[in-house]
């Protein structure tokens, strides 16, 4: 099992066009949530470019890709472009590599 930031970058004025494709990005998250896929999703609410970040469980980062390429809001234009990484967690309850810690 491995993490992956699924980053969306939003269209400037995507707090006015996700409306009627809110419902069926939540359904497509939680579904992938009550699978065990998707850990932690939000946006990011500061200053600066429209972002969302979907912390994706999965054994390969093929499964965020999916998620992205069957989302509504990526099918219909809210996020104008997405990127996977690879995230390696070492601290923290649901870290996943807590061995690369440094011990004190």
């Amino acid at each position: 099992m491995k993490h992956f930031l699924l980053i969306y970058n939003y269209v400037p004025d995507y707090l006015q066009r996700r409306e009627p494709h809110r419902p069926a990005h939540f359904a497509h998250a939680r579904a992938a949530a009550d699978r065990g896929t998707v850990f932690l999703a939000g946006a990011c609410t500061d200053a600066g470019t429209p972002l969302g970040v979907i912390v994706i469980a999965a054994a390969d980062r093929s499964v965020a890709e999916d998620f992205a390429r069957a989302d509504p809001y990526v099918l219909n234009g809210i996020v104008d472009s997405w990127q996977v990484r690879e995230w390696t967690t070492v601290l923290g309850k649901d870290a996943l590599s807590a061995h690369l810690a440094p011990k004190k």
